[in-house]
C-alpha cells in the first residue's frame, strides 16, 4: 500500500543543486546554498541571489562544502521541506567513508515503517481509552443501581404494614 506521500514523492522532478554551507550543527539538517539571479530594472543588470535551504539528511552524511542534490519532499520540521538526493562533489572526505545517502524507496519504505508503527500504537492508545471509557461506565451505572435498591430497601422499611381489615 502506498501512501498519498509517498506517491507524491515519486513524482517529483524537480531537482535542485547547491553547496552545503552548515552541516553538523543541527542532528539530520544541513543548510544549503542554492544559486539563483535577480533581475535589477534599475541597472539593467542580473545581480546574484543565492537561496538558502534548511534540508533533511537522514544518516547526517554530508560536510560543509559538499556539492550536492537536492529535492521536494515531505516536510520533516517546521522550516525543512527538502531531502538529499545524492552527492554530486564531496569535499574532504571521501563518500565511500560516509553514510549512504538513502534512495528514495529506501526513504519512502521508512516512512510507510514509521507510520505503520505510529498508527498501532494510536489503535493500542484508543483501544485502551475505549476499554477504561467503558470500565467507568459500568461502575458508574453499578453504583446507581446499588443506589436505587438502598433507596427501595428504604421505602419498603417506611411503608406502613396495613391488610385490609385495618382500612375502615
Amino acid at each position: 500500500m502506498s501512501s498519498p506521500v509517498a506517491k507524491a514523492a515519486r513524482r517529483v522532478t524537480h531537482e535542485l543543486h547547491g553547496v552545503v554551507v552548515s552541516a553538523g550543527l543541527m542532528d539530520k539538517t544541513v543548510k544549503v546554498r542554492v544559486g539563483g539571479q535577480k533581475w535589477n530594472k534599475i541597472v539593467n543588470k542580473w545581480f546574484a541571489d543565492p537561496k538558502h535551504y534548511l534540508v533533511h539528511d537522514p544518516n547526517s552524511s554530508l560536510r560543509t562544502g559538499d556539492v550536492v542534490s537536492i529535492v521536494p519532499g515531505w516536510p520533516t520540521s517546521q522550516h525543512k521541506r527538502h531531502v538529499i538526493k545524492h552527492i554530486i562533489a564531496p569535499y574532504g572526505t571521501p563518500t565511500t567513508e560516509r553514510p549512504p545517502v538513502p534512495t528514495l524507496e529506501e526513504r519512502i519504505a521508512d516512512y510507510e515503517a514509521k507510520k505503520a508503527k505510529k498508527d498501532e500504537r494510536r489503535a493500542a492508545r484508543r483501544q485502551e481509552e475505549e476499554n477504561q471509557r467503558l470500565e467507568e461506565k459500568r461502575l458508574e451505572n453499578e453504583k446507581k443501581e446499588a443506589k436505587r435498591k438502598a433507596w427501595e430497601e428504604d421505602q419498603q422499611k417506611r411503608k406502613p404494614q396495613t391488610s385490609a381489615s385495618d382500612v375502615d
